[in-house]
């Protein structure tokens, strides 16, 4: 892999995508505090030991100077779905990358053309969407805006295969392919199982055994984290269901917190 990436957050797509590309040295990785550096830092050399041989830790440098970035050829924005947030950050970026660097966005819901203009540079901007968990999940949608120039175009499919994933381009709307089919279907499982007097691992169980789903949808949205589920199904213009927008306010985000759509039980 050729490009050096200035990977910007520190959560689980930021760092699971910081563990992939550590077969080559040069990587940096910004996080915004102290804590959530060292958080960070575990996360990358546990994803690197699972990963094997091959993947080092040290070939990735967590910084919290977001100056420290702009020796990257490529910049991965991989914050939280918020689009003011990610408009600030992109616009920050354009500043202090180097006049060649692709701007990417991880975003799974929001508007890759209209980040792209935030970026200043839509001719050097692409919707990267990886899946978590990074390290095992091979597909990327790649989404680009118009205006990306063919090089830009050719440098994001070539850091997939070198970030040895599976690349399909997809058209830059809002969800692109997985989402905009996939929460609908979620949040129909949840509505359903406000409708009967299932327990949510006999649903599970039955889309997993009956439809060869390797999760369930419950336990999936769970994984996800009740509160980004939210967020994409409004960015979508879905309806989210009430369930889901009571637990977020009640703290319950899922396996994240220890408790969701599953009760604590199962997490604890």
């Amino acid at each position: 892999m050729g490009e050096q990436l200035s990977i910007v957050g520190s959560g689980v797509i930021a760092t699971g995508l910081a563990a992939v590309a550590s077969r080559m040295p040069g990587h940096r990785l910004w996080a915004r505090s102290p804590a959530s550096s060292e958080r960070a830092k575990r996360a990358i050399a546990k994803a690197c030991e699972r990963l094997g041989e091959g993947y080092e830790p040290d070939h990735v440098t967590i910084t919290l100077d977001l100056d420290e970035l702009s020796s990257g050829s490529f910049f991965v924005e991989a914050v939280a779905e918020d689009l003011p947030l990610k408009r600030a950050l992109l616009a920050k970026l354009n500043k202090i990358a180097r006049e060649d660097a692709v701007i990417a966005t991880t975003t799974s819901s929001l508007p890759v053309v209209e980040l792209a203009t935030s970026s200043g540079r839509p001719d050097r901007f692409v919707g990267l969407h990886v899946f978590n968990p990074v390290p095992k999940m091979k597909l990327v949608e790649l989404a680009f805006p118009k205006d990306a120039s063919p090089d830009t175009r050719a440098r994001a499919r070539a850091l997939c295969v070198g970030l040895d994933k599976e690349a399909v381009e997809v058209p830059p709307l809002a969800g692109f392919v997985v989402n905009r089919l996939l929460f609908p279907y979620l949040f129909g499982a949840v509505e359903y199982l406000e409708s009967v007097e299932l327990p949510p691992e006999a649903v599970d169980q039955c889309m997993q055994n009956g439809a060869g789903h390797p999760m369930g949808p419950i336990a999936l949205l769970d994984y996800i984290g009740l509160d980004v589920s939210v967020s994409i199904g409004d960015a979508l213009g879905l309806e989210v269901p009430q369930r889901l927008r009571d637990l977020v306010a009640e703290g319950a985000l899922g396996r994240k917190t220890g408790r969701g759509l599953y009760p604590e039980s199962t997490y604890s």
